[in-house]
């Protein structure tokens, strides 16, 4: 039992930040009346929260390496003026205007590289100067206009769903609300059993891995305990986009693969410790012969080519390209890491926290709206959760340090 409840203790934060968003879905389903469980609003949830998750995956490395990005909703803004001008004006196809796209991301991340790895000027003016230089950009190219009339394809990469290979099984129980009754999308509870069934394969090698590099493994109570409750909310939430018009939206896929990749890179790669090592201690990196400047110079490249990927995504859920998108990207991305456990001062942070901080944010955006919240109070409340994320994270440390001097 002392087991337990030390890896509790140890995990605080982490276990903190998803109940937090367990109260908040509550809070927010019981004030709607149970609107927000309505399966279109889970799918257009889904959605929203991609654009933030995919630069939520580049912040996270940003900001574990000791570095911030302004400019992030400038950019994809910029890329997406880039592509909206290739395909309204120039009539390109679809395919090849992304692939543009993509390309002047990694373009843009090799900029703030050069000033950031190798000029050596910190991220934060850099990145400043960025978020007006790609806004600017962005006007220019658009011309202070918004160009539409994609491809219908191109619109179907935000729009749709993934095809319903196996049908529907009618769902018309009794005791299930009216929202909940329907035909249900077998395809739709396929993917979430396999997302089940990938987190049961995953739990188990995490703890041979704990095992094989001699590390205290995780309590067998925990571990069993969080694979049920992550099952049963996969379940829940599938079940809900089964009924939903459009199924398993094509975006959660494509946030699902970059998770996973990133996650990767972060957890078992080379480049992932260095960035760890880089914002944990800096002068320890260096003297253990870590390349700075090729780490931040990825980090950035990364970083660019999300960028990329959320304007993809939002330019084509908005079937346009407008001077306007990309407004607010960057506090909502650096609101999700912090409120996913990344340390303001570097060295900590998880691409699932940083996930889990965006369907927070997300969550709020979309519970505000149905409950009719001013705009301007949705920022008011975002600005304050940030700020109490912040306040928590550094509380957090200090009471560390007292606790490792107490002990002395």
């Amino acid at each position: 039992m002392s087991a337990v409840t030390d890896y509790f203790r140890g995990n605080l934060r982490q276990y903190g930040i998803l109940g937090a968003l367990i109260i908040i879905f509550v809070f927010f389903a019981i004030m709607s009346s149970g609107r927000l469980l309505n399966p279109n609003n889970i799918a257009a949830l889904a959605q929203q929260v991609a654009s933030v998750a995919v630069l939520a995956m580049g912040m996270v490395s940003v900001i574990i390496a000791g570095h911030i990005d302004l400019s992030v909703g400038s950019v994809a803004a910029f890329i997406g003026a880039v592509m909206g001008q290739m395909m309204f004006t120039f009539e390109m196809s679809w395919p090849l205007a992304v692939a543009v796209g993509l390309g002047v991301g990694v373009a843009v991340g090799c900029w703030h590289g050069i000033w950031v790895a190798l000029v050596r000027i910190p991220a934060f003016i850099v990145t400043l100067s960025s978020m007006l230089l790609f806004r600017g950009l962005c006007l220019v190219t658009l011309n202070s206009q918004t160009l539409g009339g994609f491809d219908q394809g191109f619109i179907n990469i935000s729009g749709a769903g993934l095809p319903k290979f196996f049908g529907h099984v009618p769902i018309y129980l009794k005791f299930l609300p009216t929202t909940m009754r329907g035909k249900a999308d077998l395809f739709t509870m396929a993917v979430g059993l396999l997302a089940i069934a990938g987190l049961v394969v995953s739990t188990f090698r995490t703890r041979a891995a704990e095992r094989k590099h001699g590390l205290l493994p995780t309590p067998w109570s925990v571990s069993i305990l969080k694979l049920v409750l992550l099952s049963v909310v996969i379940a829940f939430f599938t079940f809900l986009l089964s009924l939903s018009r459009i199924g398993t939206p094509i975006v959660l896929i494509i946030v699902a693969v970059l998770i996973v990749i990133f996650t990767f890179v972060q957890n078992r790669t080379v480049h992932g410790r260095n960035v760890y090592a880089i914002g944990g201690n800096l002068n320890a990196a260096i003297l253990s012969g870590v390349n700075v400047r090729r780490v931040n110079f990825v980090i950035f490249i990364n970083q660019g080519l999300l960028c990329a990927v959320c304007a993809i995504l939002v330019t084509s859920r908005l079937g346009a390209a407008t001077p306007t998108m990309g407004t607010g990207f960057e506090l909502d991305a650096i609101a999700a890491c912090f409120i996913g456990g990344a340390a303001v001062t570097g060295g900590v942070g998880k691409v699932s926290g940083a996930m889990t901080g965006a369907l927070i944010m997300g969550l709020l955006t979309m519970g505000l709206s149905i409950l009719g919240v001013n705009s301007s109070w949705q920022m008011v409340i975002k600005g304050l959760v940030l700020l109490a994320a912040v306040i928590l994270d550094l509380t957090s440390k200090r009471r560390a340090v007292l606790g490792a001097v107490g002990q002395r």
